[in-house]
């Protein structure tokens, strides 16, 4: 089985950037130390500074699955809604 890619891209309501950026940073140590977790860099838009993206990789889909029931991520999706105007995902595998 091929490791997997996530791309997540997510823009800030105005006036949360500092209040999102501040959540995002909080899912990344509780997510590194997952089973699974090869990699999970959260990074800032120079350009846009209420654009963030999560580069990740897992070492399979069933783990990113258990990921995306972790508890971290379930409170998180509970309030994200309140800060994000949108929010795009990819998944994939390298090819």
């Amino acid at each position: 089985m091929k490791p997997l890619t996530v791309i997540a891209k997510l823009k800030a309501k105005s006036g949360c950037e500092e209040q999102l950026a501040a959540m995002l940073q909080g899912l990344v140590s509780p997510t590194r130390a997952e089973k699974g977790c090869i990699n999970y860099d959260l990074h800032r838009s120079l350009e846009e500074p209420g654009v963030f993206i999560f580069y990740e990789n897992w070492e399979t889909r069933p783990l990113w699955d258990d990921h995306m029931k972790s508890p971290h991520l379930v409170a998180f999706g509970e309030k994200e809604g309140a800060l994000t105007e949108s929010w795009d995902l990819f998944v994939g595998e390298k090819i």
